[in-house]
């Protein structure tokens, strides 16, 4: 039989297996340094065998050509899968199929398909392009149209940051996953809850695609309050009061916060949970510690 190259096999493949796995987010680096960082991350990570690792794009596709010459180097140049990031931002429908014919000419398979944030602030009122898209269904339509790729898509636990009505957000991901998406990775979330109700709605509307957990490894002050106010997701007030006692001792932070991590994974285990997808921010110690704590090493 005839090995498909790592590059060539899709997120789906990889994580319909009978036991629970991980995945990991890197960005492409900005320079040398950070391109340093980012490879010894890769190659530290590699042995433990993640499900796939996946490249983000810039805001107003600022990084559009280090995602894609990073995710091309992993599909080229390592054993794992690679899965790169496409945003609508500021692109024309021209460019779009621009950077999905690069992807697809360097052999990549799987595509994160998302909106994408303004650029500058997050959080500011998304503007389209005037010859551009204006929702992320429209981008997962687009990429399907141009190549056999394997699409995902982003789903919010509690709710997109700019959006009021949680029956509109879920519509919006049930109109992504009908119009072609795969799978979904959730943005970050610091309890169980919002991601298991959103499981539940998901199911109850018809749609059975796997929906993957982001995590993001507590390791420092900025991690605690920094991710949940981009992604939307509440503060628990019992965990800032566990974690905020070690605010002045970082070491002491990082121990709680880990095992504050590590109970949230495993309480997303014990529900079912089939793949973790970590938010390394280019480094891999955390990730290695919770991939260990957890089990999720792929045997050898």
């Amino acid at each position: 039989m005839v090995r498909t190259p790592a590059a060539r096999t899709t997120v789906v493949e990889r994580i319909d297996v009978d036991r629970p796995v991980f995945s990991v987010e890197f960005f492409p680096p900005k320079d040398e340094a950070g391109e340093t960082q980012l490879w010894q991350a890769i190659r530290r990570l590699e042995p433990l065998d993640p499900a796939f690792v996946s490249v983000t794009y810039g805001a107003g596709g600022s990084s559009r050509d280090r995602t894609v010459r990073t995710t091309a180097r992993i599909a080229s140049d390592t054993t794992l899968v690679p899965m790169a990031h496409l945003t609508a931002v500021s692109h024309s429908r021209a460019e779009l199929r621009h950077v999905i014919g690069s992807y697809a000419a360097a052999g990549i398979r799987n595509v994160l398909a998302v909106r994408g944030d303004p650029p500058g602030d997050p959080l500011g009122e998304w503007v389209a392009h005037p010859d551009g898209l204006t929702y992320a269904d429209e981008l997962v339509t687009m990429v399907r149209s141009l190549g056999d790729f394997c699409v995902g898509v982003a789903a919010f636990p509690y709710g997109h940051p700019r959006s009021t009505d949680p029956d509109e957000d879920l519509a919006r991901l049930v109109a992504k996953i009908r119009k072609g998406a795969d799978f979904a990775i959730t943005q970050l979330f610091l309890e169980p809850e919002g991601f298991l109700r959103l499981r539940d709605r998901l199911d109850a509307a018809g749609c059975h695609v796997p929906l993957l957990p982001g995590i993001m490894p507590l390791t420092t002050v900025r991690t605690l309050h920094r991710g949940p106010e981009l992604s939307g997701a509440p503060l628990p007030p019992d965990l800032v009061a566990r974690l905020e006692r070690h605010a002045d001792d970082p070491a002491a932070f990082r121990a709680a916060g880990m095992d504050a991590t590590t109970d949230l994974c495993e309480k997303l285990l014990a529900e079912g949970v089939r793949g973790l997808h970590f938010y390394t921010l280019n480094r891999s110690p955390a990730t290695i510690e919770l991939v260990g704590r957890l089990g999720l090493a792929a045997a050898r």
